[in-house]
């Protein structure tokens, strides 16, 4: 099995990468353009795999991609390359357009041609994955769930591009017989997170004694998936699922932002106590523009027809990540030396 992963140096893609290398045994080639959130590091684990390679391009560069594709060969393609930080979206929209909506056109019109290139076996065993986000429903009130028939309304501009994005991959499906897939998850966490995130950076500010922003009171509400139990879904839904069809991913794990503040601090006062409880580092601040309340994700599809199930409960994954921080500063104090050092983002001033 030899698989594409665009945005495979990131922080889901380099799970997935590992996961494929390491555990399912596929030959995956990592396409990624190593903006600020993808990092070679995440995927040292695999660097020297004989089942690895790597190759620094744009989705958005439709040569590279087609001649990545005729190259590699690939029986599946993945799609994660994405900008995803809602924050910075709210700051510079413009990149999030260009790689989120033009990256996915470019990526699906040569995967398509490419497709229609390949012997009637391959082409009948081909598929495309699309890996997507739950923010394109918008946001809930305190009851209900995320299905795969809820309607899209997307809040940022982030979520919005993503909703661009999953319109264009079924429109290839139901147009030209394209054979691609959808997933939609929650909010994700774990090893290799970007410190940008509430999780990471709340785990390094703590460290570093520095306050801990949470957004308006704290009670916004996610529903928390650890990385790996992520990865395991989207091999097997690409695997297993119905093409033309959207498989919602979520970890049964609602909690709000200020519990999981807390829990963390909770971990760091146990393994790594400071001179007062790390909770008094907490700092409410204003909260950002258009921010939705709720997120919860039905993954009843996912589970019956697959079969699959999160393997980490929130307690259990937060431990397992809060401990891998404490002993990766290799992997994380270089990024917030010298790209991101915790400074608050998406507060729409000078947005464009």
């Amino acid at each position: 099995m030899r698989i594409v992963v665009t945005g495979g140096a990131g922080f889901i893609g380099s799970a997935l990468v590992r996961y494929l290398v390491n555990e399912a045994g596929a030959e995956v080639l990592t396409f990624d353009k190593l903006t600020y959130a993808g990092n070679l590091a995440s995927l040292r684990a695999v660097e020297h795999a004989p089942n690895h390679r790597f190759l620094r391009a744009d989705i958005c560069d439709r040569q590279a991609v087609a001649a990545a594709l005729n190259d590699f060969q690939p029986d599946r393609i993945y799609h994660l390359a994405a900008e995803s930080h809602v924050d910075r979206s709210i700051d510079g929209s413009a990149d999030f357009i260009q790689t989120n909506i033009v990256g996915t056109y470019t990526l699906i019109e040569a995967a398509r041609h490419y497709w229609l290139g390949l012997d009637e076996a391959r082409k009948a065993s081909f598929r495309f994955l699309h890996v997507s986000t739950d923010e394109v429903y918008g946001s809930l009130e305190a009851d209900g769930f995320f299905t795969e028939q809820t309607a899209y309304d997307p809040s940022s501009p982030y979520s919005a591009s993503k909703a661009a994005s999953d319109h264009l991959v079924m429109s290839w499906h139901r147009t030209y017989g394209f054979p691609a897939i959808i997933s939609n998850c929650s909010n994700n966490y774990g090893p290799y997170h970007f410190p940008e995130k509430l999780i990471p950076l709340t785990i390094l500010n703590a460290l570093d004694g520095k306050p801990l922003p949470v957004y308006g009171n704290g009670s916004n509400v996610r529903d928390w998936l650890y990385v790996e139990d992520h990865a395991r879904a989207l091999h097997l839904i690409a695997g297993k699922g119905r093409l033309g069809e959207k498989y919602n991913v979520g970890g049964r794990n609602e909690r709000r932002n200020i519990d999981v503040v807390e829990a963390i601090c909770g971990i760091l006062d146990r393994v790594r106590p400071a001179r007062e409880p790390h909770a008094n580092l907490i700092r409410f601040v204003t909260d950002r523009p258009g921010h939705d309340y709720r997120y919860a994700i039905d993954a009843s599809r996912l589970e019956s027809e697959l079969g699959w199930r999160a393997q980490e409960t929130f307690d259990t994954g937060i431990e397992k990540t809060v401990l891998w921080y404490l002993d990766n500063d290799w992997w994380w104090r270089p990024l917030r030396e010298k790209v991101y050092s915790g400074e608050r983002l998406g507060t729409a001033v000078g947005a464009g």
